[in-house]
């Protein structure tokens, strides 16, 4: 008999749906059940891609007499953090400054009145390791609660208290400057790991916004060691088993210094950030590397990720069936020797060991290896080696595919809608960018109301039930910029100053701060600010960069003034913990270059001197640079008012700081007005 979750559009809650666990979803109505039984509440989150949250729940959850423990002594609600990243970040903050650690599956014991008093992550059948059974700790907790309630909401209650001491203000500090800036670099160098790439130590994580934040310091200062640390970095990873060397794309982390050995989940935003620095580090530097893993990542996110009805599903699973009906991680990509005979013949076979660094002994479990491409002197004939992947391509898609979480989430979607835009326009692919608008549309049809209000999951083109957070309106504002700035089309432009218009006067309070909800949002026992770039940027670091771009774009001085106060936390925070600020960093390295303004007028937007003028305006590295493209006396952008053709030529306008270069219809000219690096 299904429990409550069968009527959720989650997938990971629909995951749980036939547990014999009574899950009730996060509602008012769980807790009031739990009122009137006198019982406290298990909480329990997690996302459908999390392999430990997979192994909780076979273990404990799919356990029947488990089950019936929890179901007297308990109410359960289940919760997928991707759908609620507000219920997660304040639950999760919860678990760290009491334990000092946190991660998912995340479980937590609360009061009726939704306060914690009980913290853990990952609990096992049997005791393990030290840690207890999950037996042991429900029946501590049902102890606690029945014999000791006095110390329980005493407990309760200094948490709670704790946790609103903790409120951040930033908003009156400056914008950071070069110094700043400088600092931060310095810590990203102490913490650079020369030899593999990357920062840090295992497991270690793809930098996407430190990356982009390297490029664009380098970009505007010209320091080499910016740059030569984001492109070894992206070479590392490119060369790794943290990307599939077959079909595209890239792992969550790998869980060793070395990039060899992924956690095999693919998320939708890893891939987004990711294909947009690859394809920026092209355009500075040419690097044929970085142009052909930006194009495979678009191509994978497309051709694995995209929803019938036009969105980017959420993630691939990092287990599959391995062909015994046992679901194992990472079983669709790994090989041993003997798997590539059977398909390839000894001789080719022989040749993909090597090119791909396959072992006897093999790199990950049982023998097999993940995929790389290991630095090595000799050379391969290119024809021969694009058949062997093309094959084992091919047999790997005979294998069982890992799950996929068809949740859109506007979010991650608008970082998709951005990468695929630029991807798409950097190398004349217009099928990415249709998939761009195509997602854009999506988000416009179903996720927003009449109020232009964000919606944040979605899934088989059913609006979910939960409110946009900050990361939302932001992300998609950039996704919607982007998008604006390749296809000349001001609606863009238009919606998304309507999404900031909302972070303006729902999302931000009298001193400036930003916060995860929305004034108007379901109240949590605690008003949700992060403003560390983690997985995905900070709603407060994407809100700031796409401000001070819309602000760019329409010359408007409240959204530029938002943008600096929003940036004084990157002005705190920069310095002392720069790879956790990486895209507040990239933002205030626009607002140090400006950022700069072009304007592109055309007679006609398919002429070709025009297009050629748009291309190269698009292609300045220059950071966070807007363009706006159209005709002589157009009102699609802001910036194309008062510009005139040259000559009844195609004309480009650069301006910086109230300042406007002469209009040029020279591509040379505008390329060096934007500092285009060469890109072969």
């Amino acid at each position: 008999m299904p429990n409550r979750l069968a009527q959720a559009t989650s997938p990971y809650l629909l995951q749980h749906a036939e547990n014999p666990v009574d899950w009730w979803p996060w509602e008012a109505e769980a807790f009031e059940e739990a009122r009137r039984r006198g019982v406290p509440v298990l909480l329990s989150v997690g996302y459908s891609a999390c392999h430990w949250c997979h192994v909780m729940a076979h273990e404990s959850f799919e356990d029947g007499p488990t089950a019936e423990y929890l179901n007297s002594h308990f109410v359960s609600v289940k919760v997928d953090r991707e759908e609620r990243p507000d219920v997660d970040a304040v639950y999760m903050e919860a678990v760290q400054a009491a334990t000092g650690q946190g991660g998912w599956p995340m479980t937590v014991f609360l009061t009726p009145d939704a306060e914690p008093f009980y913290f853990g992550t990952y609990f096992p059948p049997e005791p393990r390791h030290g840690m207890p059974s999950f037996r042991q700790v429900l029946q501590g907790v049902r102890q606690a609660w029945a014999e000791r309630r006095d110390e329980v909401d005493e407990v309760a209650g200094k948490i709670v208290r704790d946790l609103a001491g903790r409120e951040i203000s930033y908003g009156d500090a400056e914008a950071p400057g070069e110094e700043q800036l400088g600092q931060a670099l310095l810590g990203l160098t102490r913490e650079y790991d020369e030899r593999r790439g990357g920062f840090g130590g295992a497991p270690k994580f793809p930098p996407s916004m430190v990356i982009e934040f390297l490029l664009r310091h380098h970009a505007r200062t010209g320091a080499e060691g910016a740059l030569q640390m984001a492109a070894d970095t992206c070479e590392r990873m490119a060369r790794g088993g943290i990307y599939d060397q077959l079909g595209g794309g890239f792992a969550r982390y790998s869980v060793d210094r070395e990039w060899v050995v992924p956690h095999f989940e693919k998320m939708l935003y890893d891939n987004a950030l990711l294909c947009r620095v690859y394809a920026h580090l092209w355009r500075a530097t040419g690097s044929d590397l970085a142009r052909r893993v930006a194009l495979e990542t678009a191509d994978f996110m497309v051709r694995e990720l995209r929803t019938a009805e036009g969105g980017f599903a959420s993630a691939l699973d990092a287990d599959s069936d391995d062909g015994t009906g046992k679901h194992v991680e990472g079983a669709h990509y790994v090989w041993t020797p003997a798997q590539l005979t059977e398909v390839l013949g000894a001789e080719d076979a022989e040749l993909a060991a090597q090119y791909f660094g396959v072992t006897q002994e093999g790199t990950f479990e049982h023998g097999a290896s993940v995929l790389q491409l290991p630095q090595q002197e000799s050379v391969f004939d290119a024809a021969r080696i694009a058949s062997v992947r093309e094959r084992l391509l091919a047999a790997r898609d005979g294998r069982p595919a890992p799950g996929r979480d068809d949740k859109v989430v506007a979010a991650w979607n608008g970082l998709a809608i951005a990468a695929l835009a630029e991807t798409g326009a950097y190398f004349e692919r217009p099928d990415l960018v249709e998939a761009a608008v195509a997602a854009a549309d999506l988000l416009v049809r179903l996720h927003l109301d009449e109020q232009v209000r964000l919606t944040r999951t979605s899934k088989d083109g059913r609006a979910g039930a939960n409110a946009g957070v900050l990361e939302d309106y932001a992300d998609v504002a950039e996704g919607f910029l982007a998008l604006a700035s390749v296809t000349g089309e001001g609606v863009w432009l238009d919606f998304a100053g309507f999404l900031l218009d909302h972070v303006l006067t729902r999302f931000t309070d009298e001193s400036g701060s930003l916060y995860d909800t929305a004034a108007d949002a379901e109240r949590l026992i605690r008003r949700p600010q992060d403003p560390t770039d983690n997985a995905t940027p900070s709603g407060w670091s994407a809100a700031a960069g796409a401000l001070l771009s819309y602000a760019a774009h329409t010359g408007s001085a409240p959204h530029r003034a938002a943008a600096e106060r929003a940036l004084g936390v990157v002005k705190a925070l920069g310095p002392r913990v720069p790879r956790f600020i990486g895209w507040g960093l990239a933002a205030a390295e626009a607002l140090l270059d400006g950022p700069r303004e072009v304007a592109v007028v055309a007679p006609d937007p398919a002429d070709p001197a025009a297009r050629g003028l748009h291309r190269t305006a698009l292609l300045g590295t220059a950071p966070g640079a807007v363009v706006a493209f159209g005709t002589e006396g157009s009102d699609e952008f802001p910036l194309l008012a008062d510009r005139p053709l040259v000559g009844g030529a195609p004309a480009a306008y650069v301006c910086r700081n109230f300042t406007c270069d002469a209009p040029t219809t020279d591509p040379d000219r505008l390329r060096t007005a934007l500092g285009v690096a060469p890109t072969g």
